[in-house]
């Protein structure tokens, strides 16, 4: 049953009705990963396509803001994509990793600090395909969205003491 909702997920990935109910499915998503250390997700269970939650800094208001991602692992770092269901605009959250390359994720229960680095370039586009793995809806965002998504690598934060 896990796998035909992961499955049935990620062909309606690429519907923009789906995208537009996603929108809209993000407060509820957030609370889900939070009060079940990441177990659930509403796009489903760990079969699901893997979601952290990235928590950033607002740029302007300087409050927390939580956001859930869809993401690949790359090596020990995490690359996400701010896809924005393919709207014309940046999602907010890119634009707080522009100003601070600083934040948070959470996965599986565990949280962990992170630095932000925007792929450019050929490291973006040997991560493009890892992405496109995970949700190949991204095909679709990018080329609706009429903009160069911004991808991001998240790598952990090692503290001095470890």
């Amino acid at each position: 049953m896990r796998a035909l909702v992961s499955w049935a997920i990620v062909r309606l990935g690429h519907l923009r009705w789906f995208a537009a109910a996603g929108r809209w499915l993000m407060p509820l998503d957030r609370r889900l990963i939070r009060l079940t250390d990441g177990r659930l997700s509403v796009t489903g269970w760990r079969t699901a396509p893997p979601t952290l939650l990235l928590t950033t800094r607002g740029r302007r208001s300087g409050q927390l803001r939580e956001r859930p991602l869809l993401y690949a692992r790359d090596g020990d770092a995490y690359v996400v994509v701010g896809s924005n269901w393919g709207q014309a605009r940046h999602p907010g959250w890119s634009a707080n990793l522009l100003a601070v390359a600083a934040g948070t994720i959470t996965v599986d229960g565990e949280t962990t600090g992170v630095r932000a680095v925007l792929l450019e370039g050929s490291e973006r586009d040997r991560v493009w395909p890892l992405l496109l793995r995970v949700w190949p809806a991204y095909r679709d965002y990018d080329a609706r969205s009429g903009r160069s998504l911004r991808i991001f690598r998240l790598e952990p934060v090692r503290s001095a003491g470890r």
